[in-house]
């Protein structure tokens, strides 16, 4: 077969490769880019015919142009670039709102948040730890702590409330075991170890590279799984690695080397590369929450969220961590107490979230768990671990009351520990149904081996 090869140059405005960037990989990567590019514009129609002609020919030996390119080019991008392997499933927006998993990690005790008012129990098993009368009323006789303050407004307006008596039967007291149960949807023999937030992006449809997005130096395990999710500690951390002065080129070469190469790494760097646009996009200028809005604490996490979602990254499930909730001792529940400052300091937080979103809030809902509540009795001082904790729902959709779920009282403990009135899995998927609309069969693929029950959450 005649064949007609064109010579280019390695690279077309300078062929020492060591002067097109300071790393090695970038400098190959550019490189072959621009010699690539060259050889697409020579004979665009021909190549490719010579090109299909090749691959038939060599079918069997493992070893083409095409996967040469893809694989040459996979191993550069993994050691120039970060977030590409995260971002592997990523579609065309979808409309359906934002759900938000805010983790409490160490144990909180749920009877500090809300608890029944005047409760003889109460009083005798923690006189040291009783809610004070500064307390906000919520129905059905409860109240809750004075920390949550800086959410009365939404209290107020029925878009915010809280799950008593949450627990599974599969959760123990140990922090490890009990996180990763809550995290996973179950135990990891019964998911694979994949998350449940991750389970619930399959019945989410179509989404963009911010679709699943944990807010942390690390992925939390619910976001662990197949549709891929991005880890950040703020949007301006999702960029290139390297220097500054070669990602334009660098990114302009990773975009030739994955454009038309008919492989599946395809999508996923160029959906990488737009996440990345997006990000920078973003955090071109520092971001300006709205006026009056301050966030402090863990609320650094809702402003990156904030920004996202007012930047119409079109997040559809994200996660926030929050630790110092293992209440041995100086638990504090009164003004001033260390558990006080805890909840006062994620309300504050919260609240300026919701603020700051404006309108873009109807579409948003989030949902406050730990990995298990604590035993109702103090132990002079703190509490001890225990079930039987409690879920806050805050959300822009209206919910049906202030205390939601079933409450049978404190008469009858589980071994000292408030019972499982609710399980924890079916107010996940109640609270997700909710948000996003889905059925009763969608939210039974999200927890295996167990058979969802609805609950009544929203109005």
């Amino acid at each position: 077969m005649e064949k007609t090869v064109h010579s280019f140059p390695l690279h077309p405005e300078c062929p020492d490769v060591r002067r097109l960037a300071d790393n090695p990989a970038e400098a190959l990567l550019r490189a072959e880019a621009d010699v690539v590019a060259a050889e697409n514009a020579a004979e665009a129609d021909r190549y490719r015919r010579l090109e299909d002609l090749e691959e038939a020919q060599q079918d069997g030996r493992g070893v083409t142009r095409r996967t040469f390119v893809a694989g040459a080019a996979a191993t550069a991008t993994a050691l120039a670039t970060a977030q590409f392997v995260t971002t592997s499933a990523s579609f065309a927006a979808t409309k359906t709102g934002t759900l938000i998993h805010v983790f409490l990690y160490g144990g909180l005790d749920g009877l500090s948040l809300v608890a029944p008012a005047e409760d003889p129990v109460l009083a005798k098993a923690r006189p040291d730890l009783l809610l004070g009368d500064d307390s906000l009323a919520l129905g059905r006789g409860f109240k809750l702590t004075s920390a949550f303050a800086p959410l009365e407004k939404w209290l107020r307006a029925g878009q915010l409330g809280f799950v008593p008596a949450v627990s599974d039967e599969r959760l123990s007291r140990s922090h490890f075991q009990a996180a990763d149960a809550c995290n996973l949807g179950g135990l990891p023999g019964e998911t694979g170890g994949r998350g449940w937030l991750d389970s619930l992006v399959d019945a989410l449809g179509k989404g963009t590279a911010f679709r699943s997005v944990g807010i942390g130096s690390t992925l939390p395990r619910s976001l662990v799984g197949n549709n891929g999710a991005l880890s950040i500690n703020n949007v301006g951390s999702l960029k290139l690695n390297g220097e500054e002065k070669y990602r334009a080129a660098t990114e302009k070469a990773i975009r030739g080397l994955f454009t038309g190469i008919n492989h599946p790494v395809q999508e996923a760097v160029l959906d990488g590369m737009s996440a990345l646009t997006t990000a920078q996009k973003l955090s071109a200028r520092p971001y300006q929450p709205a006026e009056g809005v301050e966030y402090r604490g863990v609320g650094s996490a809702f402003q990156q969220l904030a920004q996202l979602i007012k930047g119409g990254a079109n997040v559809r499930v994200a996660t926030v961590g929050m630790g110092g909730y293992d209440t041995h001792e100086n638990q504090g529940t009164r003004p001033g107490g260390q558990l006080h400052r805890r909840l006062n300091e994620l309300a504050t937080a919260l609240a300026a979230f919701f603020t700051d979103l404006g309108d873009s809030a109807a579409d948003v809902t989030v949902m406050v768990s730990s990995e298990f509540g604590r035993r109702v009795a103090s132990n002079g001082g703190g509490t001890d671990h225990g079930h039987g904790g409690v879920i806050t729902v805050l959300s822009g959709r209206k919910l049906a009351g202030s205390l939601l779920g079933t409450w049978n009282g404190l008469n009858d403990l589980d071994s000292g520990d408030v019972p499982e009135y609710n399980n924890m899995f079916n107010v996940y998927g109640s609270v997700a149904q909710g948000r996003f609309g889905l059925t009763n069969a969608e939210v039974d693929k999200i927890f295996p081996r167990q058979k969802y029950t609805p609950m009544k959450l929203y109005a």
